[in-house]
């Protein structure tokens, strides 16, 4: 059934990693390169992993089902459905302009704050939209997931992004920033191009059950006014932006670090009034998906009270929602659960040196090969830079060329997450829309040829000058 497709594709992509456990040699770079046989791992092994998974990504998974939720109860409120048609209306026969500012929107938001997952809070009401436009599922996974890898892919400023890449590398954030730049602004317009020719072939196919990710009209005195609902969702988008840009890290700013200081070290009569209220959280630039989290289930109970909803109506709304984002949480658990086997049995390691040893020192093509290989053995940038990054810079110790090797691993890294089945946002939207990831796969590869071509002719350009 395609309903279970990116649930079978990310399954069988754990079983090929478990299977390659029994086939490779497990490797590990301290001061030198050592393999230490083959561990050949079995089914057991990747249950006793759940408590690693759990407890490290536990909270990614938690994330998406209380995005459902929070979707499954805005459908019980008259507004919702308002707003989008407020919006399909305000831009009817200028649909090519919406979607080209979700795509910039997203691209920019992801390479410039690193919100690549918390972007998904927002996907479910951008794919609404959408579908109402009269553009096809594929376009919408286009225009969110895509837009996300695109964004990886000219990352500028998210510093959580790559602070593991330019750590070992010894670069600055701002290294080679107009090459980044130049990347994301070419695959924002490749991406728009591609959404825009495709789209009306697409959507002689559109598929019956759009629908279902469509809210019913609620009509007479349920539905009310619309403005506090678009607060709610400005505040929400307003806070995510501002805590995931990284402050520090990226542009020195301590001014939210001192603020949330200041709140949790307020007392009134000697008692940390603040901080025991609000408990232990982080400074704006430092918050994760856990801060998110509770931020959407603040914004359930708000709007519950501000449009009169009963309690009955947000449990079983949050109910159904939840339901919709089972399998997309099962997702989450097993491309981390990749991750963690990845991890814990560092095979990978032993594919890199045989590539990176077939060449002396620095070549763009077996540079790139590895990439691909670490941006599909690992769902997250950090680990993929992490897994081959300290061994990277033994094989080719030119420093010269560093500043190219960052550029070449976050592209090829956002590239390879358009197609990969270890791509949390990728998996997921295809999951929550019922699309096969076959599918996928034939509308994308000429947009994914085209943006391999453009970065091999940047990347020669800057290996020459």
């Amino acid at each position: 059934m395609k309903k279970y497709n990116a649930l079978k594709i990310v399954g069988l992509t754990l079983a090929v990693f478990l299977l390659l456990t029994w086939i490779l040699p497990a490797a590990v770079y301290q001061t030198s390169y050592t393999e230490i046989g083959r561990s050949q791992m079995g089914i057991f092994d990747i249950v006793s992993y759940q408590g690693t998974v759990l407890g490290y990504f536990g909270y990614v998974a938690l994330f998406v089902l209380v995005v459902g939720g929070f979707y499954g109860v805005l459908y019980k409120i008259g507004a919702y459905r308002k707003l989008l048609d407020k919006l399909v209306a305000r831009f009817k026969n200028r649909e090519a302009i919406f979607i080209s500012i979700v795509v910039i929107l997203f691209a920019f938001l992801t390479s410039f704050c690193g919100v690549q997952l918390a972007l998904i809070a927002f996907f479910p009401f951008i794919i609404s939209l959408l579908l109402m436009m009269g553009f096809s599922k594929l376009a919408s996974v286009a225009a969110t997931a895509g837009s996300v890898a695109i964004g990886l892919m000219g990352t500028t400023f998210a510093y959580s992004t790559v602070q593991v890449l330019n750590q070992y590398l010894g670069i600055e954030l701002s290294n080679n920033i107009i090459v980044k730049i130049i990347i994301l602004v070419l695959g924002i317009a490749l991406l728009i191009l591609s959404i825009l020719l495709l789209s009306k072939k697409a959507t002689r196919k559109e598929e019956k059950d759009k629908n279902e990710f469509i809210p019913a009209t609620v009509k007479g005195a349920k539905v009310k006014r619309v403005w506090p609902l678009i607060v709610t969702l400005d505040v929400i988008a307003l806070i995510i932006i501002l805590s995931f840009i990284s402050w520090t890290g990226a542009f020195n700013v301590d001014i939210f670090t001192n603020a949330t200081n200041a709140v949790t070290e307020f007392e009134l009569f000697g008692f940390p009034i603040f901080a025991k209220i609000l408990g232990t959280f982080s400074a704006f630039g430092n918050w994760t998906l856990t801060e998110i989290t509770t931020l959407l289930l603040i914004a359930i109970v708000a709007l519950k009270f501000i449009y009169k909803i009963k309690w009955d109506d947000v449990i079983s709304g949050f109910g159904t929602g939840l339901k919709k984002a089972i399998i997309p949480a099962v997702i989450v658990l097993i491309i981390y659960t990749c991750l963690v086997l990845t991890t814990y049995n560092p095979f990978q390691l032993f594919i890199y040196n045989a590539l990176l040893n077939m060449t002396k020192g620095f070549n763009v093509f077996t540079t790139s090969l590895v990439v691909v290989l670490s941006s599909l053995f690992n769902g997250d940038p950090l680990y993929a830079f992490y897994s081959v990054i300290p061994y990277f810079i033994s094989v080719v110790t030119d420093s010269s060329v560093y500043g190219l090797v960052a550029v070449i691993f976050q592209s090829i890294y956002g590239v390879v997450t358009l197609i990969a089945p270890t791509s949390i946002p990728l998996m997921i939207t295809l999951a929550y829309l019922k699309v096969p990831y076959q599918n996928w796969f034939k509308y994308i590869w000429k947009l994914l040829l085209a943006l391999i071509v453009v970065l091999f002719i940047i990347f020669t350009i800057l290996l020459l000058i």
